[in-house]
């Protein structure tokens, strides 16, 4: 489970830092896409029992 979490947890940071640099942008559509992929894997991190609050 450990390398779940980290791979998880590492995949929000990521998506983290290209919504911003999409609202940077002004991409506002981009900034969606993102938004809800950063939703879904809360999503699949709860489902897994994985704490994603400090993420």
């Amino acid at each position: 489970m450990g390398e779940f979490r980290a791979e998880i947890k590492g995949r929000i940071m990521e998506i983290r830092q290209s919504l911003q640099a999409a609202q940077a942008a002004g991409d506002e559509d981009l900034a969606d896409v993102h938004l809800s992929e950063i939703e879904d894997l809360h999503r699949i991190a709860a489902r897994n029992g994985v704490d994603t609050g400090c993420v």
